[in-house]
């Protein structure tokens, strides 16, 4: 039976070889059985590459700890079993020409337990990391806490989480990948500290177990419960990646935690550049202009990314429980240069509005915002909004998770943000749902784009009592982009190709691509204090003169 595995999942016999090309993933069911850490940094790290790094050694078993047997002759049992020292293996190296440090966990030795051993071992990688400037890759598989060691395995869990705060302070990036099981105080940890957390599909991850929590409170749980489908639904994790493709998206991330120099940004080539001046934007009525931004054949936010950006990797998940479908973002470039690009997403066809919830963020998207923004700044990124929401969702459950908190936080978040921000109105900019994506260092609108505090239909709902008066209300408002420009509340107006950005998605694309490129530059030479200074005061003069913002209007009648 040497040369043949049974699958434990399926029963299947597997022809071992094959299982070790399909990298340990049974070729008949899918399952991605346990992996030993040394074939898993393989996988992962370039050949060629791998340096093993050793750390200080610590008392394995401070209490002399007896069960059925002394903890000394299960180490002993484990490390003749493993041909491991501990139940974490370190190394650096690099993945795809990306420098990384990494420590990966073994299951065989003892459960992946966590004991003062492992324990050191994490704070030793983070140490090097930190000094070497280096991201961290995590790979986990553990039972939980080593129960052998009493309290002082519990206390690696503080251990362990310092030595992530460190990283976090340091501006290095974290990456963790949970395969299953992943449990109990690694879970509890590190395991969920990083900055991205990748699962394996159908890897299990928790802080008590099914079972445990089945016995302990009496309740049945639900098909899936844990695993990394269940955990991606709730927001918990940010991507499921199968054992194939784990290399080339850790890659994509490592590469945008050294973000570019300003030397580096590529310049936009020649393009129809962004409008400054009012006069030169054609007038046209705005309940049409209204009806252009609306337009169901108009670009996405998934559509810029996928024409104006480069190596979008998604991030989901507030990592409070949800993940809104309604805004959507990653790590991506443009340019050349590393960026975090967040956008509101709403679709072509019914079914795609629906699932997207019509564009009309929940708190858990603006939570998922918010958390990937912090993230911007430890990394140094430029922050990229795309805005096309007709306003946060106003349903019973928004309420009850605090819509308005969260739009009001976003808002703060913003104002304080020492990267670059550039937010683009590419259709609807619907009130504070809008807002909560746009207070930016550079704020522009596409042509056909219209941002207000209301909709005209709420507007002349409620001022004229009819709804009929929206075109109306759209023109009292001055919410299209030649007023906007006027006022000041953009730099900036981007032309759209054509009759209108739905009618040619590349051009439109390409367009915006340049404009970014552009903002990015012009920010990239300022300090972060200038840019929170700035950004500040941008936002602090707005209806500080409102005889000023009058005659501005009334000049540009005439």
């Amino acid at each position: 039976m040497g040369d043949w595995k049974v699958c434990p999942v399926c029963r299947d016999l597997v022809y071992a070889k094959r299982l070790a090309r399909n990298l340990g993933v049974c070729p008949e069911c899918g399952a991605h059985q346990l992996l030993p850490a040394d074939d898993r940094v393989r996988q992962l790290l370039d050949e060629g590459s791998i340096g093993v790094i050793d750390w200080p050694s610590v008392d394995t078993d401070p209490l002399n700890f007896v069960d059925t047997m002394p903890y000394r002759d299960r180490l002993a049992a484990a490390r003749r079993s493993t041909g491991l020292a501990e139940a974490v293996v370190l190394a650096r190296g690099t993945v795809l020409g990306n420098p990384v440090v990494t420590a990966v966990m073994d299951f065989r030795f003892l459960g992946g337990s966590l004991g003062s051993a492992v324990g050191s071992a994490i704070d030793h990688a983070a140490e090097i990391a930190q000094d070497e400037d280096t991201p961290m890759l995590l790979v986990t598989a553990s039972g939980g806490a080593r129960m052998q060691e009493g309290v002082l395995s519990l206390l690696q869990m503080a251990k362990t989480s310092l030595a992530l705060r460190r990283l976090d302070d340091a501006g290095v990036l974290t990456v963790s990948v949970i395969t299953d099981p992943t449990y109990g105080g690694v879970a509890a940890s590190f395991a969920t500290l990083c900055d991205v957390i990748i699962a394996e599909p159908k890897a299990r991850m928790g802080f008590a177990g099914p079972r445990v929590i089945e016995q302990t409170i009496r309740q049945s749980l639900p098909p899936g419960f844990q695993k990394a489908e269940f955990l991606l639904e709730h927001g918990l994790i940010d991507a499921i990646r199968p054992r194939g493709a784990l290399r080339a998206t850790v890659a994509r991330l490592l590469s945008v935690g050294r973000p570019a120099r300003p030397g580096t940004i590529h310049a936009p080539h020649a393009s129809v550049g962004l409008v400054r001046d009012p006069g030169l934007l054609p007038e046209r009525p705005v309940w049409a202009v209204v009806g252009l931004a609306r337009h169901l054949d108009r670009p996405t936010t998934i559509d810029y990314l996928d024409h104006a950006f480069d190596d979008f990797e998604e991030l989901h998940g507030d990592r409070l429980g949800g993940d809104c479908t309604a805004i959507v973002g990653g790590t991506a470039r443009i340019g050349g240069v590393p960026v975090m690009v967040i956008g509101t997403q709403k679709g072509h066809s019914a079914t795609e509005l629906a699932a997207h919830n019509y564009g009309m963020p929940s708190p858990s998207g603006y939570r998922k915002a918010a958390r990937l923004m912090r993230l911007a700044e430890k990394l140094g990124l430029p922050v990229i909004t795309l805005v096309d929401t007709p306003g946060a969702y106003p349903g019973v459950a928004a309420e009850e998770q605090g819509q308005a908190i969260a739009v009001a936080e976003n808002i703060r978040l913003m104002a304080g943000l020492s990267v670059p921000i550039v937010a683009v109105i590419t259709g609807e900019g619907g009130s504070g749902g809008a807002l909560a994506l746009a207070v930016g260092d550079r704020v522009l609108a596409c042509s056909n784009a219209v941002y207000s505090v209301i909709s005209p239909e709420g507007c002349a709902a409620i001022l004229w009592k009819d709804r009929a008066m929206a075109p109306t209300a759209a023109e009292a408002l001055r919410m299209a982009a030649r007023d906007l420009l006027r006022l000041g509340i953009v730099d900036g107006v981007l032309p759209e190709p054509a009759e209108g950005a739905h009618t040619d998605h590349l051009e439109a694309a390409q367009r915006l691509r340049d404009a970014v490129v552009t903002c990015v530059r012009e920010l990239s030479g300022l300090t972060r204090r200038e840019l929170v200074e700035a950004r500040q005061r941008r936002f602090r003069s707005f209806g500080a003169d409102a005889n000023t913002a009058f005659e501005l209007l009334r000049a540009g009648e005439k």
